[in-house]
């Protein structure tokens, strides 16, 4: 009899095969699928009248522990340096200003309704610790278009394929039915006797004839209808039923490149199904301050951080007079981006101070254009969906979710990171914007006819937050990590960066609920 693969052995090979995206589907298949995450906050017995908090940061972690501490009796109090809340959670429109870190003030001058969020700007459908809280405070939301099959690939060192407006209909199709090709003759000659069992080979050709759409009996890949039609299907009998389009060649896409893009939406927590708020993500702060906003001392710069055996001391710089103030608490919870609270006066223990400069932050840039025009949608017909490419500093190009066949729209132009992003962060606002359309134009031609006006952000050059979000390696993961959840006396940290969550808002209020409950325990006690 046949030795049957395991399945650690068989999701090996699913992964190497197809990527991570039949890795994933085979898990869930099985039942074995990665677990949603936190859904709601702790339910926490007791009252917290009486005693006080002093939260640092109206972030989303900071808003989303005063709106809880509050509801449990405690008396809060947030400080926050900036004139407005919700942290990295931003969306420049009409009037909007960034002053950068050694750079100029950028006004925003879209027109009215028109925006971009160059903080976070999607809701994966599993964070439902944020859509908790979007539903909680009736938060309208829509949907974010995270994987367009109609959009385009473009590739300036594809190789046989290079500077082709790719749709990745076409590469997803041509891909998935040359390898099923290949593993199905694989297993039709017997290859994979060793591995697979006699009924699992039936299972597994059947799957890949299914999944790669293969000719019968030679299961061969002659190319699908889901990659689009040469001459589309209409009316009558010309066009009638349509001309199917050629496939590309395997050894053209594996020579290209290309047939790795398409996977970067197929990722966990990268879902095809995206929310976004109606309006702009920064609709989710605002929320938030209408519940909490009398808590909220704005315009505040936290200067120094002292903790007792009772309480903790934090003074604070009003920007607006220079004046120094200091505020007391029976406990602190400091959300501030680990790259801010290290420039900070502490007598945090050296083991801590260690801790918290452990922890790097990338370099992160975002760039929205305004167009005239929403040429995307008029003449190649792109609903949403991100424009994949190598073009450097560029990334990914992505076409808003909203405003569909309206006159105007404002797309994301490039999306940097790393060495990218610090290298285009040293531009002026107005170089930046035409470096996204030199490159843009590459892509769509009436790009650069169609622009209006821009506003760029480079993360680690925002004076509160110096960096896009925090970057763990699993040697700090290891030694700081533990360290910074457990906090030094009277002060405890939250954010995205004390999450597996990272850079996303949901790694922000998770980790809030996690510290405020240990906060509530130890006042409790």
């Amino acid at each position: 009899m046949m030795k049957s693969v395991t399945r650690r052995d068989f999701l090996y090979r699913a992964a190497a095969v197809g990527g991570t995206g039949l890795l994933l589907n085979a898990m869930n298949a099985w039942g074995m699928g990665i677990a949603s995450t936190q859904a709601a906050p702790p339910v926490l017995s007791g009252s917290g009248k009486g005693k006080s908090v002093l939260i640092l940061g109206a972030g989303l972690a900071g808003l989303t522990a005063a709106y809880e501490l509050n509801k449990l009796g405690y008396r809060v109090q947030v400080l926050e340096a900036r004139a407005f809340a919700g942290g990295r959670c931003q969306t420049a429109r009409k009037g909007f200003e960034l002053t950068e870190l050694g750079g100029e003030t950028q006004r925003c001058t879209f027109d009215d309704g028109q925006y971009i969020n160059h903080g976070p700007w999607r809701i994966p459908l599993h964070h439902q610790s944020t859509l908790h809280y979007t539903r909680l405070f009736d938060v309208p939301l829509e949907v974010m278009v995270n994987d367009n099959d109609h959009s385009f690939v473009y590739l300036e060192n594809g190789g046989p394929l290079a500077k082709q407006r790719l749709r990745p209909a076409q590469i997803k199709a041509d891909m998935r039915g040359h390898v099923a090709e290949l593993l199905a003759k694989s297993v039709q000659d017997h290859l994979l006797d060793k591995q697979l069992s006699a009924d699992d080979q039936r299972a597994l050709l059947d799957y890949l004839a299914h999944e790669g759409q293969l000719t019968a009996g030679e299961l061969r890949y002659k190319g699908r209808t889901g990659r689009g039609f040469a001459v589309n299907p209409g009316a009558g009998m010309n066009p009638g039923p349509g001309m199917p389009s050629d496939p590309l060649g395997l050894s053209e896409l594996l020579a290209s490149g290309v047939g790795n893009v398409y996977t970067a939406v197929q990722d966990f927590p990268m879902q095809n199904t995206m929310f976004q708020p109606v309006g702009g993500m920064d609709q989710i702060p605002k929320a938030f301050v209408k519940r909490v906003g009398r808590f909220i001392r704005h315009h505040s710069e936290v200067q120094t951080i002292r903790h007792g055996e009772k309480n903790v001391t934090v003074t604070y710089k009003d920007t607006g007079t220079d004046k120094i103030n200091s505020v007391s608490a029976d406990y602190c919870l400091c959300t501030l981006p680990l790259s801010v609270l290290r420039m900070i006066d502490t007598d945090f223990s050296d083991k801590f101070k260690g801790s918290i400069k452990a922890v790097a932050y990338a370099p992160v840039g975002k760039i929205g254009l305004q167009m005239k025009r929403r040429f995307w949608e008029e003449d190649d017909h792109i609903y949403g969906g991100h424009v994949l490419t190598d073009i450097k500093g560029i990334n990914t190009i992505s076409l808003p979710s909203s405003g569909w066949q309206k006159k105007k729209g404002v797309l994301l132009g490039y999306y940097n990171y790393q060495t990218a992003a610090i290298e285009t962060s040293a531009l002026t606002p107005a170089e930046r914007a035409e470096f996204a359309l030199a490159a843009g134009e590459k892509i769509f031609p009436a790009y650069r006819e169609s622009f209006d006006s821009a506003f760029s952000v480079a993360w680690h050059r925002v004076q509160y937050n110096l960096g896009g979000w925090a970057e763990w390696t699993d040697e700090s993961r290891k030694a700081a990590y533990p360290v910074l959840l457990e906090g030094e006396g009277r002060v405890l940290l939250a954010g995205e960066h004390l999450s597996y969550l990272t850079g996303w808002q949901a790694g922000a209020i998770e980790s809030a609920w996690q510290q405020l409950a240990r906060i509530h325990e130890r006042a409790s006690a």
